[in-house]
């Protein structure tokens, strides 16, 4: 059964700095685009970064441009999410997906999900 896990979430004060990890377990994504979603409690699933199989191209929501990076490992088949400048608003579940459509922001052109990973900023 084909998973993607999601770790390194927690609890961080404002300003601060969190890196998230995806890694696949029972098959490679090596081909896949990877993207990165985010929902808040009471709020609609959000689009946060998205990276084609390569690494050659990046697209990122505005909220998150210039204190976000996504990034991905091939050798390790593992993909990442480096969140610098931290804000409460931040806070959310935060999920990695895979597929092989065009990396963008439309959820439903994901094949593959992860449980999700709990990001809290404090103010």
């Amino acid at each position: 059964q084909v998973q993607l896990v999601e770790s390194g979430g927690g609890l961080v004060q404002a300003g601060g700095s969190l890196r998230l990890s995806c890694a696949p377990s029972g098959r490679t994504f090596r081909l896949y685009n990877m993207g990165w979603f985010r929902q808040a409690p009471g709020k609609e699933r959000e689009f946060v970064a998205a990276i084609n199989w390569s690494g050659s191209i990046t697209i990122y929501a505005d909220s998150v441009k210039g204190r976000f990076t996504i990034s991905r490992d091939n050798d390790k088949n593992t993909r990442y999410l480096q969140m610098n400048s931290l804000k409460p608003e931040d806070t959310a579940v935060y999920y990695c997906a895979a597929g092989r459509r065009p990396p963008g922001d439309i959820w439903s052109d994901y094949d593959y999900w992860g449980q999700g990973t709990q990001v809290t900023v404090s103010p």
